[in-house]
């Protein structure tokens, strides 16, 4: 089997240049500073909603938010949560009014949408069919990772995509230039996302798809699980924590309470 040797050779080499390519493109492996970007450039901000309390918290440490800076803001909220759906537009509308009552503030084209995926996994759900439900929400999450063009009112359509608008105008725009998450296992799997589409290489993603995660208050000497495997795996630029014990131990950046 003169040929086998050249196979073995050239699954070897995908292999290494597999493992290589990964080792570039974590954050933990190849950390790298943010492009510079202008105020009221087009930035498109993901905020994935974790339900309930975690909800809370993540909007309760976006309160002073600026929408010149984030122009365009995408919500990600799991099938069946309406409070967390009902949440973000709250938010908006608060944001709205702050900023256009403001002395000296002016909105920049400011948008928004909120987009449904599949649970990861569901309370009670059986583990051995955890695999299943985490690809669906695994596909789900590359599809909500670009953006639709944004015009218009508030609609929804058959895909549970809400798209606000705040000004008249028109923006379009691809990849999220950041990721703020918090909460359960579909945080992960939108990291996960983001990093198997850097991987990739594909078009518009350099440069985007950088990626916080806010461990929540609650967690006081050990990380959630989603952080645990965040961390081990490297997959975010940055794990901030709100209790500086978890920083003494290396598992987050402490910058204090970020939660009101």
């Amino acid at each position: 089997m003169p040929a086998f040797p050249y196979i073995s050779a050239a699954v070897v080499i995908f292999l290494v240049s597999t493992f290589l390519r990964l080792l570039y493109v974590l954050p933990a492996f190849n950390p790298t500073k943010a492009p510079p970007r202008l105020r009221g450039q087009p930035t498109r901000l993901m905020i994935v909603l974790g339900s309930g309390g975690h909800t809370s918290e993540m909007l309760s440490l976006l309160r002073n938010l600026d929408p010149n800076l984030y122009t365009h803001r995408s919500y990600i909220v799991s099938s069946g949560d309406h409070f967390s759906a009902s949440k973000a537009v709250d938010f908006e509308g608060a944001l709205q009014a702050k900023w256009t009552h403001t002395p000296g503030n002016a909105l920049v084209s400011p948008t928004y949408d909120i987009s449904t995926i599949p649970r990861a996994r569901r309370i009670h759900q059986p583990l051995w069919t955890a695999p299943v439900s985490s690809l669906r929400c695994l596909i789900a999450c590359f599809t909500c990772l670009r953006a639709p063009s944004t015009q218009g009112s508030l609609r929804s359509n058959k895909d549970h995509h809400q798209t606000g608008t705040l000004a008249p105008k028109t923006l379009r725009y691809t990849y999220p230039d950041l990721i703020i998450a918090n909460g359960p296992a579909t945080a992960v799997l939108v990291i996960a996302a983001s990093v198997l589409l850097r991987f990739l290489n594909l078009r518009g993603t350099k440069g985007k798809l950088r990626t916080i995660y806010v461990e929540s208050w609650a967690r006081v000497n050990t990380l959630s699980l989603s952080g645990k495997i965040l961390v081990a795996c490297g997959l975010v630029n940055r794990m901030l924590v709100q209790w500086e014990d978890l920083s003494r131990k290396g598992q987050g950046d402490f910058i204090g309470t970020l939660i009101q």
